[in-house]
Protein backbone atom coordinates (compact mmCIF):
# COMPACT_ATOMS: atom_id res chain seq x y z
CA UNK A 1 0.00 0.00 0.00
CA UNK A 2 1.60 3.21 -1.10
CA UNK A 3 1.09 6.24 1.10
CA UNK A 4 2.82 9.44 0.14
CA UNK A 5 3.09 12.36 2.57
CA UNK A 6 3.98 15.94 1.72
CA UNK A 7 4.35 18.29 4.68
CA UNK A 8 3.89 21.85 3.45
CA UNK A 9 2.42 23.06 6.73
CA UNK A 10 5.56 24.47 8.32
CA UNK A 11 4.77 22.36 11.39
CA UNK A 12 7.27 19.79 12.65
CA UNK A 13 5.43 16.54 13.30
CA UNK A 14 5.76 12.77 13.22
CA UNK A 15 4.86 11.97 9.61
CA UNK A 16 5.56 8.27 10.22
CA UNK A 17 2.61 8.12 12.63
CA UNK A 18 0.30 9.68 10.03
CA UNK A 19 1.41 7.05 7.50
CA UNK A 20 1.12 4.22 10.03
CA UNK A 21 -2.40 5.11 11.15
CA UNK A 22 -3.61 5.66 7.58
CA UNK A 23 -2.17 2.28 6.56
CA UNK A 24 -3.77 0.64 9.61
CA UNK A 25 -7.16 2.15 8.76
CA UNK A 26 -6.94 1.08 5.12
CA UNK A 27 -5.97 -2.46 6.11
CA UNK A 28 -8.72 -2.59 8.73
CA UNK A 29 -11.26 -1.53 6.11
CA UNK A 30 -10.08 -4.24 3.73
CA UNK A 31 -8.65 -1.92 1.10
CA UNK A 32 -6.45 -3.60 -1.48
CA UNK A 33 -2.75 -3.45 -0.63
CA UNK A 34 -2.25 -2.17 -4.19
CA UNK A 35 -4.16 1.04 -3.44
CA UNK A 36 -2.32 4.33 -3.13
CA UNK A 37 -3.08 7.32 -0.96
CA UNK A 38 -1.71 10.84 -0.79
CA UNK A 39 -1.62 12.89 2.42
CA UNK A 40 -0.92 16.61 2.20
CA UNK A 41 -0.26 18.69 5.32
CA UNK A 42 -0.93 22.38 4.79
CA UNK A 43 -1.01 25.69 6.66
CA UNK A 44 -4.10 27.67 7.64
CA UNK A 45 -4.18 29.86 4.52
CA UNK A 46 -4.01 26.94 2.09
CA UNK A 47 -6.66 25.02 4.02
CA UNK A 48 -8.94 28.07 4.14
CA UNK A 49 -8.61 28.42 0.38
CA UNK A 50 -9.40 24.74 -0.22
CA UNK A 51 -12.31 24.83 2.23
CA UNK A 52 -13.87 27.82 0.50
CA UNK A 53 -13.17 26.57 -3.02
CA UNK A 54 -14.45 23.01 -2.58
CA UNK A 55 -16.97 23.26 0.27
CA UNK A 56 -18.05 26.87 -0.13
CA UNK A 57 -17.37 27.39 3.59
CA UNK A 58 -15.28 30.21 5.06
CA UNK A 59 -12.07 29.71 6.99
CA UNK A 60 -9.83 26.70 7.49
CA UNK A 61 -10.85 23.26 8.75
CA UNK A 62 -8.93 20.31 10.15
CA UNK A 63 -9.30 17.68 7.39
CA UNK A 64 -10.60 17.40 3.85
CA UNK A 65 -10.77 14.31 1.67
CA UNK A 66 -10.70 14.23 -2.11
CA UNK A 67 -11.60 10.79 -3.45
CA UNK A 68 -10.55 9.97 -6.99
CA UNK A 69 -13.48 9.88 -9.42
CA UNK A 70 -12.47 6.61 -11.02
CA UNK A 71 -12.27 4.74 -7.72
CA UNK A 72 -16.01 4.22 -7.48
CA UNK A 73 -16.90 3.54 -11.10
CA UNK A 74 -15.19 0.20 -11.71
CA UNK A 75 -15.08 1.12 -15.37
CA UNK A 76 -12.36 1.65 -17.90
CA UNK A 77 -10.77 4.57 -16.07
CA UNK A 78 -8.95 2.64 -13.42
CA UNK A 79 -9.50 -0.58 -11.56
CA UNK A 80 -12.65 0.09 -9.53
CA UNK A 81 -12.80 0.58 -5.78
CA UNK A 82 -9.53 -0.38 -4.08
CA UNK A 83 -11.54 -2.21 -1.42
CA UNK A 84 -13.64 -4.13 -3.95
CA UNK A 85 -13.28 -7.77 -5.00
CA UNK A 86 -10.55 -8.34 -7.55
CA UNK A 87 -9.38 -4.76 -7.33
CA UNK A 88 -6.17 -3.77 -9.04
CA UNK A 89 -3.91 -0.82 -8.41
CA UNK A 90 -5.85 2.39 -7.86
CA UNK A 91 -5.28 5.83 -6.44
CA UNK A 92 -7.70 6.09 -3.54
CA UNK A 93 -7.45 9.87 -3.30
CA UNK A 94 -6.00 12.69 -1.25
CA UNK A 95 -6.36 13.59 2.39
CA UNK A 96 -5.48 17.17 3.32
CA UNK A 97 -4.69 17.85 6.98
CA UNK A 98 -4.07 21.22 8.61
CA UNK A 99 -1.73 20.76 11.61
CA UNK A 100 -2.05 24.38 12.86
CA UNK A 101 -5.85 24.02 12.98
CA UNK A 102 -5.53 20.53 14.47
CA UNK A 103 -3.18 21.84 17.19
CA UNK A 104 -5.97 24.00 18.60
CA UNK A 105 -8.39 21.05 18.57
CA UNK A 106 -5.77 18.85 20.25
CA UNK A 107 -5.23 21.41 23.01
CA UNK A 108 -8.98 21.71 23.57
CA UNK A 109 -9.31 17.91 23.72
CA UNK A 110 -6.31 17.57 26.05
CA UNK A 111 -4.17 15.37 23.83
CA UNK A 112 -1.14 15.71 21.57
CA UNK A 113 -1.02 17.01 18.01
CA UNK A 114 0.14 13.54 16.88
CA UNK A 115 -2.98 12.00 18.46
CA UNK A 116 -5.21 14.57 16.76
CA UNK A 117 -3.56 14.00 13.39
CA UNK A 118 -3.99 10.23 13.82
CA UNK A 119 -7.70 10.77 14.43
CA UNK A 120 -7.97 13.06 11.40
CA UNK A 121 -6.08 10.62 9.17
CA UNK A 122 -8.57 7.86 10.06
CA UNK A 123 -11.42 10.31 9.50
CA UNK A 124 -10.02 11.21 6.07
CA UNK A 125 -9.58 7.55 5.08
CA UNK A 126 -13.21 6.85 5.97
CA UNK A 127 -14.36 9.80 3.87
CA UNK A 128 -12.34 8.48 0.92
CA UNK A 129 -14.12 5.15 1.34
CA UNK A 130 -17.52 6.83 1.09
CA UNK A 131 -18.41 7.36 4.75
CA UNK A 132 -20.02 10.64 5.74
CA UNK A 133 -21.52 12.29 8.81
CA UNK A 134 -24.13 14.62 7.34
CA UNK A 135 -27.02 12.61 8.81
CA UNK A 136 -27.22 11.42 12.42
CA UNK A 137 -27.22 7.70 11.51
CA UNK A 138 -24.25 8.21 9.17
CA UNK A 139 -22.41 10.10 11.88
CA UNK A 140 -22.95 7.30 14.42
CA UNK A 141 -21.68 4.69 11.95
CA UNK A 142 -18.65 6.71 10.80
CA UNK A 143 -17.59 7.87 14.25
CA UNK A 144 -18.03 4.39 15.71
CA UNK A 145 -15.76 2.98 13.00
CA UNK A 146 -13.32 5.84 13.47
CA UNK A 147 -13.16 5.38 17.24
CA UNK A 148 -12.72 1.61 16.93
CA UNK A 149 -9.95 1.86 14.33
CA UNK A 150 -8.14 4.52 16.33
CA UNK A 151 -8.41 2.57 19.60
CA UNK A 152 -7.10 -0.59 17.89
CA UNK A 153 -4.24 1.38 16.30
CA UNK A 154 -3.23 2.91 19.64
CA UNK A 155 -3.39 -0.50 21.36
CA UNK A 156 -1.27 -2.07 18.59
CA UNK A 157 1.22 0.82 18.83
CA UNK A 158 1.53 0.43 22.61
CA UNK A 159 2.04 -3.34 22.22
CA UNK A 160 4.74 -2.77 19.58
CA UNK A 161 6.54 -0.31 21.88
CA UNK A 162 6.38 -2.82 24.77
CA UNK A 163 7.83 -5.54 22.52
CA UNK A 164 10.61 -3.20 21.38
CA UNK A 165 11.50 -2.33 24.99
CA UNK A 166 11.50 -6.02 25.94
CA UNK A 167 13.60 -6.90 22.88
CA UNK A 168 16.14 -4.19 23.83
CA UNK A 169 16.27 -5.48 27.41
CA UNK A 170 16.73 -9.06 26.17
CA UNK A 171 19.50 -7.96 23.81
CA UNK A 172 21.32 -6.15 26.62
CA UNK A 173 20.96 -9.17 28.91
CA UNK A 174 22.11 -11.64 26.27
CA UNK A 175 24.97 -9.32 25.32
CA UNK A 176 26.24 -9.25 28.90
CA UNK A 177 25.94 -13.04 29.27
CA UNK A 178 26.94 -13.94 25.72
CA UNK A 179 24.98 -16.08 23.31
CA UNK A 180 26.49 -19.35 24.62
CA UNK A 181 25.91 -18.57 28.28
CA UNK A 182 28.32 -17.33 30.95
CA UNK A 183 32.06 -17.30 30.21
CA UNK A 184 33.49 -20.39 31.98
CA UNK A 185 36.94 -18.78 32.22
CA UNK A 186 35.53 -16.32 34.73
CA UNK A 187 34.84 -19.02 37.27
CA UNK A 188 31.60 -19.57 39.19
CA UNK A 189 29.05 -16.99 39.74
Amino acid sequence: MGIEVANESGTALDEATVVAVARFALERMGVSPLAELSVLLVDLDVMADLHERWMDLPGPTDVMAFPMDEVGDGGATGGGRPDGAGAGPALLGDIVLCPPFAADAAAAAGHSLDDELALLAVHGVLHLLGYDHAEQAEEREMFSLQDGILADFLAASRAARRRAVQRDADTRLLGSVGLDGPDPSRGPG
